[in-house]
């Protein structure tokens, strides 16, 4: 499994169980645009760590849900990967787990509850470019050479 970024130098990354999806539109992807309080504004995949007693397609399910209000369904498993970063809260983690194609299946605008979250939705070349991590951005590289 590839991993991406570096380490911070005297600090322990714990493993962060991970979950993360590509849901396409009409040629476009889902992301998130995250624009915490403490400031920043980034994109990401959709997707986050797992909760205790999910496995990865529950976390995948039920982050895209929370950050976006789209409801999805986990098809196959396009690649795993891991990502050294640190948390808003500054804690240094290694996000460690599997990227996803998600379907689409209902907007429920109920299921969003992260406010410093908005969905976006972009060409996978464009979001190759721009996502924050490295690991997002393989992945969509990935899915793009694995559709044809």
């Amino acid at each position: 499994m590839p991993q991406f970024g570096e380490p911070e130098p005297g600090r322990i990354h714990r493993d962060r169980p991970a979950a993360f999806g590509i849901a396409e539109r009409d040629g476009l992807i889902a992301l998130v645009r995250v624009r915490p309080a403490g400031g920043g504004d980034w994109l990401d995949l959709p997707g986050g760590a797992l909760d205790p007693g999910e496995d990865e397609i529950q976390a995948l399910v039920r982050e895209f849900g929370e950050e976006t209000g789209l409801a999805v369904m986990a098809g196959r498993r396009i690649t795993g990967f891991g990502q050294y970063f640190a948390l808003s809260s500054g804690e240094p983690v290694n996000n460690v787990g599997g990227v996803y194609v998600a379907q689409v299946t209902d907007e429920d605008g109920g299921l969003k509850i992260e406010a410093d979250h908005e969905l976006v939705w972009l060409d996978p070349c464009e979001a190759v470019r721009r996502l924050r991590h490295d690991g997002h951005a393989w992945a969509v590289a990935r899915w793009m050479r694995d559709k044809g």
